[in-house]
């Protein structure tokens, strides 16, 4: 394979928004991904220590995984083991409110029924509302608001 054609692959995931491209041949392997590792972030994250939960700088859990910069993000992945977890159903940006000054959905510990709105995934110009699959009490809300999410994200824990 010669440069043109790696170079039109790179165009094509452009075009295309992919941020992973892998190709095998007899002899040859070809693997590029593109943007910020986001398992590599998430195990990272996962892997500090605890800080309090006030006052954490939501633009930081996608910052370089220095230490000392990101250790605000670590509330976020705190609480592993408590509760069911909700994940994302889909790729887009996190909201908590409806509107900018509106009133967030739920907080830790608000009672939530089943079908109740948690919180808006924005996809493509289209608001999502994700809604709760059980009854129970938010114990935990783990993505940041007006943050992109994954599909298969958790976005908040439940019991």
């Amino acid at each position: 394979m010669d440069l043109q054609e790696i170079r039109r692959i790179v165009e094509l995931m452009n075009e295309h928004g992919l941020t992973h491209f892998d190709l095998s041949k007899k002899d040859f392997h070809l693997k590029l991904k593109k943007g910020p590792d986001l398992e590599e972030l998430s195990g990272l994250l996962a892997s500090l220590p605890s800080a309090p939960a006030a006052g954490a700088a939501p633009a930081q859990s996608y910052a370089a995984p220095a230490p000392a910069s990101s250790s605000a993000a670590a509330p976020a992945a705190a609480p592993a083991s408590e509760g069911t977890e909700i994940s994302s159903p889909m790729v887009g940006t996190f909201y908590r409110k409806p509107a900018p000054d509106a009133p967030n959905f739920v907080e830790v510990g608000t009672t939530v029924s089943e079908g109740q709105t948690l919180c808006i995934i924005e996809a493509m110009k289209v608001m999502n509302e994700i809604k709760a699959e059980k009854s129970g009490t938010i114990c935990a809300i783990v993505a940041e608001d007006s943050n992109p999410v994954q599909f298969g994200d958790v976005l908040f824990r439940i019991k």
